[in-house]
């Protein structure tokens, strides 16, 4: 099977050099990412959540660029079948292949090796590398309201959950709030779903559904076709530093491994002394079977960071339309104090984010087996160490290229005080006993050994 597409969104107009550039890189590294971001697009709804599978299930698909004096097409050979409908491919799935091509090929193209070095040296540079991605997508606007709430919460989740997300993302809807998600399953498609009723029952057809992503996640939770604005970030520092940039309000639904890695990259930030002003507010909220779950987390972050982490995190059981009220609330007091201090409503520029929390971090074994995992040390370092952690079991987990080193060379090794050890093996195992860790009907074997 073969297809030919033509472009969408941001790349139906471009120059006929930029066409050029783009064929040019056919036979980059960069073109390989670009393909396997494609697969990841045009499988959405697979029932796995290991990268792996889905590339060696699909080894015969290919993908190539086409150049025409009207632009650049797209040709597919051999997608998943189910991206169409009597042979017509989903309309939401077509702009998301197109949004793919922006970020990996056409942003390569523009991002120079003198550029790749600054950002190592400067993280001003970093967070104007972010700025400059979510600007050339057309996502931000300058004209808008503080209105985005940025919804964490894991892939894997039952389905009571499920629907208690949609309900949150309802009430959201209802209220003329956005969505922006991991854009992938489970929690990240829940809260869409039901804004989606509640705009259009709002009459509200400029209903916001931001969908954030990265290359090595996307094929493990491929963006669900509600999502109406994608962006593919180079590495999971920048898609998280852009989460907290552009949100004007957190929602932490009940997750994994990945959700306590955002919670802890958000808790280390706002622990920062230049932050203490900062207007965000982060609320933990799930049905009333997830209260167990929730105590756990705020167990584990005051016996880590202590009592000021837990004072920044709100935590809302069994309340949907408490918590739309309360971000509602909570827009109007981001305004304010954006207003106050001369700072943007499309994004947040004061916030004071340390390079550990910037740099990317390689998931290897020897990285994982050197963290420091000590409680006597800045908590905003430990919160950092402590991310670098559960990042490395999320590329265990379900990320191509952490499988792969686990099936060489065996499960990643943590080590540490023994009493944080203690507190994270206690957690992770509770994880996995509430099946946070795999898609429901998947054994799963720990990709991480604790040491104490």
């Amino acid at each position: 099977m073969q297809v030919h597409l033509n472009p969408l969104g941001a790349m139906d107009l471009l120059s006929q050099l930029e066409v050029e550039r783009l064929k040019n890189n056919t036979e980059s590294e960069a073109f390989a990412l670009f393909r396997n971001c494609c697969l990841a697009v045009l499988n959405v709804g697979s029932h796995t959540d290991s990268s792996a599978e889905i590339y060696e299930q699909y080894k015969d698909f290919s993908v190539n660029l086409l150049a025409r004096e009207r632009g650049i097409k797209i040709e597919l050979t051999n997608p998943p079948a189910s991206a169409f409908v009597d042979g017509v491919i989903i309309k939401g799935i077509h702009e998301h292949l197109f949004a793919v091509l922006r970020d990996i090929l056409f942003y390569h193209t523009r991002r120079s090796a003198e550029t790749k070095a600054r950002e190592l040296l400067e993280p001003r540079q970093l967070t104007h590398t972010v700025f400059d991605i979510l600007r050339n997508a057309r996502v931000i606007d300058a004209t808008c309201v503080p209105s985005m709430i940025v919804c964490w919460g894991g892939h894997s989740i039952n389905e009571t959950e499920y629907e208690y997300t949609k309900e949150v993302g309802y009430q959201l809807g209802l209220r003329g709030l956005d969505i922006c998600t991991g854009c992938g399953p489970g929690a990240m498609k829940g809260p869409m779903k039901g804004a989606t009723i509640g705009h259009n029952k709002q009459r509200i057809r400029s209903g916001r559904y931001l969908g954030l992503t990265e290359p090595s996640i996307i094929a493990a939770e491929p963006p669900n076709p509600i999502v109406n604005e994608l962006v593919i970030l180079p590495d999971i520092e920048k898609r998280l530093e852009a989460f907290v940039r552009v949100a004007h309000g957190i929602i932490v639904f009940p997750g994994g491994a990945g959700t306590a890695e955002e919670l802890l990259y958000l808790l280390g930030i706002m622990l920062k002394e230049s932050n203490a002003e900062q207007q965000l507010p982060i609320i933990l909220t799930g049905p009333r079977q997830s209260e167990v779950y929730f105590n756990e987390i705020a167990n584990f972050i005051q016996n880590t960071l202590g009592d000021e982490a837990l004072n920044l995190i709100e935590i809302i059981i069994d309340d949907p339309a408490g918590v739309a009220r309360k971000l509602k609330q909570g827009c109007a007091d981001v305004r304010q104090y954006r207003k106050s201090v001369g700072d943007a409503y499309h994004f947040n520029w004061t916030l004071d984010i340390d390079p550990q929390f910037q740099q990317p971090f390689v998931p290897n074994h020897q990285n994982m087996a050197a963290l420091d995992l000590h409680l006597e040390q800045d908590k905003a370092k430990l919160a950092a160490n402590l991310r670098r952690a559960f990042s490395g079991i999320v590329a265990g987990n379900v990320k191509d290229e952490g499988i792969r080193a686990i099936r060489q060379h065996g499960p990643f090794q943590l080590s540490g005080e023994p009493v944080l050890m203690q507190m994270m093996d206690t957690l992770l195992q509770a994880f996995v006993d509430q099946g946070r860790m795999k898609l429901p009907g998947t054994a799963y074997v720990p990709c991480y050994r604790i040491i104490r």
